[in-house]
């Protein structure tokens, strides 16, 4: 339509990051990384992965001739795991950490958390999953009561403040306006409060007991 412009929707997912036995003790610095490239940590855990629980995690690989190596490395020591979250999380998460051998990482991808912190195929510092069938799995598998959602659209977010925020607030910035306070934040904080429509009516005096 000539004018009107669809809202965008606001995509934002979920993955699962796992900073692995021999990362450890840079899992601040990897933290670190991952939030100042856009990410919000929803959930994080420092735990000792069983064997039974690591087979489930990368069942995908169970048969390869490398499966028995990586289960038992990661259930070698602590790991820390985490929900994080952004837009695209899959997709940069897996950018951000490059190659799954840090060795070839070094070489095509020096800026990632594999080449910077891993040492070869098994060792190489974080997990990542594949895509966003498999990040819920393993969310599941490790925080079994997350409950995954996706975010609301924008649209939802404007019928949403046009049915419950903006009468009210737009009344109060029209009497801000006349008014005109020295203090325009504090008196309309202020006001808001006064004239709060879901405000709970409370009875003056003593109620006599029945």
């Amino acid at each position: 339509m000539d004018g009107v412009q669809a809202a965008t929707a606001i995509h934002v997912e979920s993955t699962l990051a796992l900073i692995k036995p021999d990362a450890i003790e840079n899992a601040n610095e990897i933290e670190d990384i991952i939030l100042r490239s856009g990410f919000t940590i929803l959930q994080k855990r420092k735990v000792y992965l069983s064997p039974e629980l690591c087979s489930d995690i990368y069942a995908t690989h169970y048969g390869k001739i490398f499966f028995p190596s990586l289960t038992a490395f990661m259930s070698s020591g602590p790991i820390i795991a985490m929900v994080i979250a952004r837009n695209q999380a899959v997709a940069y998460w897996r950018e951000l950490i490059g190659p799954a051998n840090s060795v070839k990482a070094k070489e095509t991808h020096p800026g990632s958390i594999r080449a910077i912190y891993g040492t070869d195929h098994l060792r190489n510092a974080v997990h990542g999953s594949e895509n966003s069938s498999a990040a819920k799995r393993e969310i599941q598998l490790i925080f079994p009561n997350t409950t995954i959602d996706q975010r609301a659209s924008a649209q939802d977010a404007i019928t949403y403040l046009s049915r419950f925020v903006n009468p009210t607030l737009l009344s109060g910035l029209t009497e801000l306006c006349k008014q005109k306070p020295t203090d325009p934040i504090t008196w309309l904080a202020d006001w808001l409060l006064a004239n709060n429509p879901n405000k709970p009516n409370i009875c003056e005096g003593i109620a006599e007991e029945q």
